[in-house]
């Protein structure tokens, strides 16, 4: 497939990474330094240009091209840039926008401005802090299989009652696999003896109940079904989107604008939802108004060092958990390490969404895990697939290391995958896959 890339930052390197190897890749980008950083890093072709002007394209190769991805910083230039790709040819379009409008106007009409397939980065952003919200400890959340499977990532600490137990000893959760361990650099399947060490990361799919009652154990700040009181710090797109998605949860939230206007007009589009006009860094504001009774502090404004000094002065005040928007995915880990206790990327979470569009044609969802260290795919099963009717324990000799089968849904139901458990066509499997291995993973999956 040949496929075009418009947009050449951490979205599009990000996607440009996950098809290098299986297709025809071409970047497109005005900045010379983007290019050249790209055409280093990856095995893709690159152009230097406006990718809406209908001669960049050309350049590119549009006539042959099954896909275009528009991914600039840019929301019109995204929408323009599907319109010129459709006018000259006819590739299937993705535009990655972040006006949450646009993305409504777009799903009215499908189809609308030339835009097969449309991206809201902020809804997804949001998506993604509820779903990490929902469980304590949490650094990374999706849901899979229609919302039957979850997958989840949590950090090991030092006091958790996990450290020094093996897996087969924490392994207590019904239906629950336990698919990776991610200790320091190195990707580990886990077996029974494997020793679960302080400053792991642990990735655990199964069904929604018993990743909550893992969460639970590992942490024991309260779930998403236990939280009094959420505060959100920016008002911002990704802020009001969030705060529609924890009103829709039945959950007390308190919002921190400092602009009156902007404060205004979310407490009019915001009924259940208190806005607060004021400065979230005032340390004095915080105390007066009780911040460090609320269950978590979500950080959005449109600065990661104001998001991480807001997450700071939150523990300052006792608030025990902080979830912070980090718009520079390269900031994450050191975010991380001094005080913020969950960084979501915008970029990385759009990256995600762009990918399951990019991946083999029974792909239906992909979460990216560590900086696209990691994949965990739900695959349709056909009657290719190595696991058709095959014993797991005897497709997995045909599969590459670095692959776990984390579950497997029939018409709905969840199965828990066990070495014995045979596969049948139609069933939605979910699995953890070593990003080094994933095109060989999909291609035989």
């Amino acid at each position: 497939m040949r496929v075009i890339v418009v947009g050449a930052g951490q979205v599009g390197s990000n996607i440009a990474a996950s098809l290098e190897h299986d297709h025809h890749v071409v970047v497109i980008d005005t900045d010379p330094s983007r290019i050249e950083a790209i055409t280093y890093s990856h095995d893709v072709l690159t152009v230097r240009g406006d990718g809406t002007a209908i001669e960049t394209l050309e350049e590119a190769g549009i006539e042959n091209a099954d896909l275009v991805i528009a991914s600039t910083d840019i929301d019109e230039t995204n929408i323009v840039i599907c319109g010129a790709a459709k006018a000259v040819s006819d590739p299937f379009t993705i535009a990655r926008v972040k006006q949450t409008g646009l993305l409504r106007t777009w799903e009215r009409s499908e189809g609308a401005f030339g835009v097969d397939f449309m991206v809201g980065t902020n809804l997804q952003t949001a998506q993604s802090i509820v779903r990490i919200a929902g469980l304590p400890g949490a650094h990374d959340a999706e849901t899979f299989a229609d919302g039957v499977v979850q997958m989840a990532e949590f950090e090991v600490m030092a006091d958790s009652p996990l450290a020094g137990e093996t897996v087969s000893d924490a392994d207590r959760y019904e239906s629950l696999t336990f698919a990776a361990l991610l200790r320091g650099d190195n990707i580990i399947i886990p077996a029974g003896e494997t020793v679960i060490r302080a400053d792991d990361a642990i990735v655990v799919i199964g069904s929604v109940e018993s990743v909550r009652s893992f969460a639970d154990f590992v942490t024991p700040p309260p779930s998403l079904e236990d939280v009094r009181e959420i505060v959100l710090v920016g008002g911002g797109e990704i802020a009001a989107q969030t705060a529609r998605l924890f009103e829709a949860e039945g959950i007390d939230t308190r919002l921190i604008e400092q602009d009156p206007a902007r404060a205004r007009e979310l407490a009019e589009n915001l009924p259940e939802t208190l806005v607060l006009q004021s400065d979230a860094t005032d340390i004095d504001f915080l105390v007066r108004e009780h911040v460090d009774e609320s269950d978590l502090v979500v950080a959005a404004l449109d600065s990661d060092e104001k998001n991480l000094l807001v997450s700071l002065l939150a523990k300052r005040v006792g608030v025990e958990r902080t979830i912070g928007v980090v718009d520079a995915g390269e900031y994450i880990d050191l975010f991380e390490t001094v005080g913020l206790d969950v960084g979501v990327n915008p970029r990385l979470v759009t990256a995600e969404e762009i990918t399951r569009f990019t991946r083999a044609r029974r792909t239906e969802n992909v979460a990216m895990l560590e900086s696209d260290r990691a994949e965990v795919l739900e695959v349709e099963v056909g009657s290719d697939s190595v696991l058709f009717e095959t014993p797991i324990e005897e497709a997995m000799a045909a599969l590459p290391d670095g692959i776990v089968i984390g579950a497997i849904t029939r018409d709905g139901e969840l199965i828990t995958p066990r070495g014995e458990t045979v596969i049948e066509g139609d069933d939605h499997v979910v699995v953890f896959v070593d990003t080094r291995v994933v095109d060989e993973a999909t291609a035989a999956l």
